[in-house]
Formats: structure tokens, sequence, C-alpha cells
């Protein structure tokens, strides 16, 4: 399997679920960006265009929620996570089942620029008590991941690429929400990584490899609840500790390890290799080189945990 966005990913599960009469798409005035414009065309009379109104798309969807529905709300995630007061009264407050989709995450969207790219969205969502996030890392765990929301139990936000990411899992891949998904062991440091990371923490412990340092590598797909018991397993057996990230470092899934490290004093130095400033334009491979989000800027992070 080729590169595939997992925005595009989320536009074909999202169509086969929409067989179970429950599932309701609405879209700020981006369908084709969320890839939902098959769904439109087949199920019309269960898709909802509200236009630029994200305030308003959330406030439908808990309605359609408290009615009974499954609700898939999407936009650009910079723009739908921006009306977290919204979602915080209207979702989370009530406990509804709004499964809001945030596409075009971090500065992996691009020429965009800096306007598109949400970096801040899963510190947002977090703060949030009962809000499930989940970021996969590949087209077939996309899918498992939306099987899965359609049954889960309260808010839920479901964090998405515009660009392709590189098939990580086979089609027998099961998606365990809230446990960490352990890709490869290593006795010298662990790279925990989640998105379009997961690829380039792979390539990473690859090169560092080829240096003879052992680097274990574990996706995150699930950022909150934060399934932190493999990870700080692993962090006191090698000591080092490695987080990567297309998100801001605060409140992101750096934050979380780190407070989950803490919180079972498990002594390991962390390095949090993720966003640190605003966006800008680029391709993707030039602006994850500038920040240090590629393979080589990850294994350059690892080896500064091993003074090499």
């Amino acid at each position: 399997m080729g590169a595939v966005a997992t925005r595009k990913a989320f536009g074909d599960a999202i169509l086969r679920l929409g067989e179970d009469p429950r599932v309701v798409v609405l879209t700020g005035d981006l369908k084709n960006s969320t890839h939902t414009e098959d769904f439109e065309a087949k199920y019309p009379e269960r898709f909802v265009d509200v236009g630029i109104a994200e305030s308003n798309m959330i406030g439908v969807a808990a309605g359609l929620a408290l009615s009974g529905k499954v609700p898939f709300a999407c936009s650009f995630s910079a723009f739908i996570t921006g009306r977290q007061e919204t979602i915080r009264v209207s979702v989370g407050y009530n406990e509804a089942n709004v499964r809001i989709v945030g596409t075009h995450v971090g500065i992996g969207i691009g020429e965009d620029g800096a306007t598109q790219m949400a970096m801040e969205d899963v510190a947002a969502m977090r703060a949030l008590p009962n809000m499930a996030i989940i970021q996969p890392c590949d087209e077939v765990e996309t899918h498992r991941a939306v099987e899965y929301l359609l049954d889960h139990q309260g808010p839920a936000f479901l964090r998405l690429t515009r660009q392709g990411v590189p098939a990580i899992h086979g089609d027998d891949y099961t998606f365990r929400f809230g446990e960490p998904d352990v890709l490869r062991e290593g006795s010298d440091v662990v790279l925990v990584a989640t998105g379009a990371q997961v690829a380039e923490a792979l390539g990473a412990a690859d090169a560092l490899a080829t240096e003879g340092v052992s680097a274990g590598v574990v996706n995150v797909h699930t950022l909150q609840p934060f399934g932190s018991a493999s990870i700080v397993e692993r962090a006191r057996a090698t000591g080092r500790v490695v987080t990567a990230e297309d998100h801001n470092v605060n409140g992101g899934l750096g934050s979380a390890v780190a407070e989950a490290l803490a919180e079972a004093g498990a002594g390991a130095r962390q390095v949090r290799v993720g966003l640190r400033g605003y966006g800008e334009s680029g391709t993707t491979a030039e602006l994850y080189a500038a920040r240090g989000l590629d393979a080589a800027g990850i294994a350059t992070a690892a080896r500064a945990l091993l003074d090499r």
C-alpha cells in the first residue's frame, strides 16, 4: 500500500459505516477537503453542510447526538477546535456522542501556511476531561478507529492528516482504544510518536540501528485517555524517551508522557520533539526537516539523550 492521507481513509471509512442509519455527517463548507462528498452523494438525507459556521455545526451535532444519532462534525482542525467554548458546553458538559473530526493538522499540511495549521488542537481538547482523542498513524488504523467510534460512548476528537502517510499496519491490525501500540522493542531508548511522526520514528529507529543503538518505537493513537503503563515500563527499562508529534510541545503527546513519567517516578530523561512556534509555508518534507520532525531530526534527538 502506498501513502494515503488519513483524511482520505476517514472518507472511505465513513462511507462504509453510512449503512448504519444512526450516522450523520456534517461539514463546514469543506466536504471535498474532508473527503465527505461521497457520503453526501450516497446518503444526502444524512449529510448537512452548515457553511462557514463551525459553532453552529457543533450545536447541531450535539442536538443530533442527544436525539440518538452518531454525528461526525468535520472541518479543518484549526477551525473546529477553535470553537472550544461551544464544544465544552454543548458536547462535553452534555456528554454528547459527537465525533469532532479535525483534518489538516500540524505543519504537515505544507504550502497552505500558518493560518490553516492546527498546532494547539490536542492541548485544547485534552483540557476537556471526557474528550476522547484519537490520532491514527496510517490508513488501516484510521479505518479501525472510525469503526470503533461508531459505538464509543461520549465525546471524541479524531485528528487527521492532509498529507499521505506510509502504511504501517496490515489488514489484520486490531485497534485497542486507550492502549499504546508497541511497534518495536529497544534497549537503549524508546521513541514515542503519534500520527505522521510514527513512520518518521520507525525511520529514526532504522538509522540508529546502523549505529548500534537499539530504539523501541511506540505508536500512541489514543492521546486521551492516555494509556501510560507500557510507556512507563519502557522508560524505566531504557532511561531515555523521545516524544515526537506534529503539534506544539505544550499540551500534546510530549506533555502527556512527561506527566505520566513524573507521576510514576520513572526517573527517565525525556526530549520532546515538536513545535515551538507558529507555522509557515513550505512542503511537508521541508517543514519537517526544518523543525526536526522527520526521521533525521528524531534520530538526532535520540543521540542527544545518548550523549552521542
